[in-house]
């Protein structure tokens, strides 16, 4: 079975930048996970919640009702704090990742890219830039040795894709986005799906109508980066992810 791990850094962030190509390939009978770094109990909107700590507890209830209506093979949410990637222990989170990629070995990775996606978010920078370094490292034996026992092994999955996008939200800081190499049609029905996903995200209900409005101005298109690969090649426009990806 072929497997894909999203790494994200917030709840809603799963269903919104990439819930309909995790649709599709869940569809397909690809073995799909999600890896959220933090609970987003910084959040601005907060639902019924009292403390960051009800709130993140909510969070990630949402996020698992979120990744079954996404059909979602296994969802992780970490305990990094939201507002604050950029300011913890660099090594200890990619060891956090490499290890996740090591046990779970899936064959392409998904992440935010570097710039931090459409609305330039400091968390989602950084969850870019531990993913990746897990993408290069997890393969490598002298990278995190003392994870490589009880039949851990290193792993290098095939492909890295960062989700980008062909717009940018005029009323936000400037951000360069990555230029699109895969375009992935969800079609309508996941793309409903999609939507159904995020409003998973009850303590985020203000951003529905912004979120939605997009989504449908968007269409049934997810577009990617390839970002690294196993293989030396001439970059190439896809239309499917697992092109050229080989089975175990």
């Amino acid at each position: 079975m072929l497997r894909l791990l999203c790494v994200t850094a917030h709840p809603d962030d799963e269903a919104g930048g990439f819930g309909g190509s995790l649709l599709l390939y869940a569809a397909r009978g690809v073995e799909t996970h999600v890896l959220c770094l933090t609970a987003g109990q910084a959040a601005s909107h907060r639902g019924s919640a009292g403390s960051d700590e009800e709130l993140a507890a909510i969070r990630r209830q949402e996020f698992e009702a979120a990744c079954k209506v996404l059909k979602v093979t296994g969802g992780e949410v970490l305990n990094y704090p939201d507002a604050g990637l950029d300011r913890v222990d660099f090594y200890g989170v990619v060891g956090d990742v490499v290890e996740r990629i090591r046990r779970l070995r899936p064959h392409i990775i998904l992440t935010i890219g570097p710039e931090g996606a459409i609305t330039a978010h400091p968390d989602h920078s950084m969850a870019s830039v531990f993913a990746t370094m897990a993408y290069h490292w997890a393969g490598r034996s002298n990278r995190f040795p003392e994870q490589l026992h009880n039949g851990l092994t290193p792993h290098r999955a095939q492909k890295l894709y960062y989700a980008t996008a062909l717009f940018t939200l005029p009323d936000r800081q400037p951000v360069s986005l990555a230029p699109v190499t895969a375009t992935i049609d969800i079609g309508p029905e996941f793309l409903e799906r999609k939507i159904a996903a995020f409003k998973q995200h009850l303590t985020q209900k203000p951003l529905f109508p912004i979120f939605e409005k997009a989504t449908r101005q968007r269409g049934t298109l997810e577009t990617f980066h390839l970002a690294a690969t196993v293989t030396p090649q001439h970059i190439q426009t896809e239309t499917d992810l697992l092109q050229g990806v080989k089975e175990d």
